[in-house]
């Protein structure tokens, strides 16, 4: 029963933060679909439970919209990775396939992102010239982090100053 409710909450937060609420997703058609792929996978097996949840406690750490965007992108990915893999010949397969697939086209500047965040990984900080690269844009950098924690400063004091809170 959990799991079923981790699966409804990871499908609403991404319909939510994908504005896909008004569009022609139902969730209690497709609560009936993952309740089928939940017998596929066998999820009602008492293992689940240990270790806690994969996805859904990683979304408490997401608190705005475009953060949480790039983070359901990710989770989207690993599903749609899990289902590759599955019998696709099954109509319930298809269609969470085919849902899951729609939102995530619709999260796709969370992707870009992800993947910015996975190239940073790689750079190699002990390489010559990427320490000089690395030296010639940090006067930038600082710039375009002072200017973006100024604007955040100027809209509180804004909002500070129109709320009589």
């Amino acid at each position: 029963m959990a799991c079923q409710t981790y699966s409804l909450f990871v499908l609403s937060v991404l319909m939510i933060c994908s504005g896909w609420f008004g569009n022609s997703l139902k969730l209690p058609q497709l609560q009936m679909e993952i309740d089928k792929l939940k017998a596929d996978f066998n999820s009602s097996n008492s293992d689940v439970a240990d270790g806690g949840p994969i996805f859904t406690d990683k979304l408490t750490n997401w608190t705005e919209r475009n953060e949480k965007r790039i983070i359901l992108s990710q989770i989207l990915s690993m599903y749609l990775k899990m289902l590759a893999s599955t019998d696709k010949s099954k109509a319930h397969v298809k269609h969470i396939s085919e849902e899951l697939y729609t939102l995530k086209n619709s999260l796709t500047d969370g992707s870009k992102k992800v993947k910015d965040l996975m190239d940073l990984e790689k750079v190699q900080m002990s390489d010559l010239k990427v320490q000089r690269k690395a030296v010639n844009e940090l006067l930038s950098v600082l710039q375009k982090l002072t200017d973006s924690s100024s604007s955040l400063k100027t809209k509180r004091s804004q909002f500070q100053r129109r709320c009589r809170c």
